[in-house]
């Protein structure tokens, strides 16, 4: 390879890569155009990363710098990687509960050949102490129609039903409820219950924000043209996310939100929920990535954070991680909470 060229591979891909990431950290939360960067595959940025490594090969010292700096951003900042606690200084403390929040998408496993049973299989895997499913509706309102998944999800626990959400739980729940975070004068729900374990009375609010799908698409097909649906679908989940926020504000038990966010951690779109106290359960005690979407879409495999496990700062993780990508588009996320959490 020619040395010109060399360099400017090296410095086509290094730039942006190192832009990017400081974006991340430093950008409003009403950027937009990061935003959406943010749901890029990564396979695209590594591989550009990897292409700089094997160009600056052709040059001195300085230049492989750039790409090997270029290459640990894209496998850290933009892709997400947890690390985890160091030893001994993850939380300790007694009273456990695994909880597990699951998009199943019931409507497309109804559809399948043992759709229903590869979804109950990957819940009895994990047996969670309480779980909480999204997109379930078919499931919710005819669990006749699936009486063999209806008795292994849901025997021996309490379950609470309210249009695409379920609340299975063998521990006690009560004041079951939904509450509103509709956008643009379009109805949109999430579920509140009062879950008791271990003598505490946890609020657990399981909600599913509006997709991105429709304005990934359009900017995707439409190019510039489709920017502004994009901008669109940003400000509604952001919407949302204002309205939860307020709502659990006035909430003063510990609180756990479980669901599909339809975003990363770093988006806006969490970081607004993070900022009423609440921190994110797989950063806080998992390890790697956590992917939990992507799988069915090209080049199918997950590629994505936008499963999440929200816990207030009285309850402990001692561990999260993402299930199976066999039963549904969306990977599960299990926790393992401790209630009453020793002071750090």
């Amino acid at each position: 390879m020619k040395r010109w060229l060399a360099r400017f591979v090296v410095a086509g891909v290094a730039l942006p890569i190192v832009a990017l990431s400081a974006a991340y950290r430093l950008v409003p939360v009403d950027a937009w155009w990061v935003e959406l960067l943010r749901y890029a595959p990564y396979p695209a940025w590594l591989s550009a990363a990897l292409l700089a490594c094997g160009a600056s090969l052709w040059l001195g010292r300085a230049w492989r710098v750039a790409a090997a700096l270029a290459l640990l951003l894209v496998v850290t900042v933009l892709m997400g990687l947890v690390t985890g606690p160091l030893p001994g200084q993850g939380d300790t403390g007694s009273g456990h509960l695994r909880l597990m929040t699951y998009n199943i998408k019931a409507y497309l496993a109804e559809g399948q050949p043992g759709g229903f049973a590869a979804l109950t299989w990957e819940v009895a895997l994990h047996d969670p102490d309480v779980l909480v499913l999204q997109d379930a509706g078919p499931l919710a309102h005819d669990r006749e129609a699936a009486p063999d998944t209806a008795n292994a999800l849901f025997a021996g626990r309490q379950v609470y039903v309210f249009g695409q959400y379920i609340v299975a739980s063998r521990l006690p729940l009560r004041d079951c409820a939904p509450g509103s975070i509709a956008y643009r004068g379009i109805p949109h729900t999430y579920v509140h219950c009062i879950v008791t374990a271990h003598g505490v009375d946890v609020d657990l609010v399981t909600a599913h924000f509006r997709s991105p799908r429709e304005g990934l698409n359009a900017t995707r097909h439409e190019r510039f043209d489709g920017l502004a649906e994009w901008r669109e679908n940003f400000s509604d989940r952001l919407l949302q996310a204002g309205k939860l926020a307020a709502d659990i504000a006035q909430r003063t038990r510990p609180l756990i939100v479980a669901g599909d966010l339809n975003a990363p951690e770093g988006s806006p779109v969490v970081r607004t929920l993070l900022e009423r106290g609440l921190r994110d359960a797989f950063s806080s005690a998992g390890q790697g990535y956590g992917y939990t979407h992507g799988h069915s879409l090209r080049p199918h495999i997950s590629f994505l954070r936008i499963d999440h496990i929200l816990v207030s700062h009285e309850i402990g993780v001692t561990d999260a991680f993402a299930g199976g990508k066999e039963a549904s588009e969306h990977r599960p996320v299990i926790a393992d909470l401790l209630l009453h959490r020793a002071p750090q």
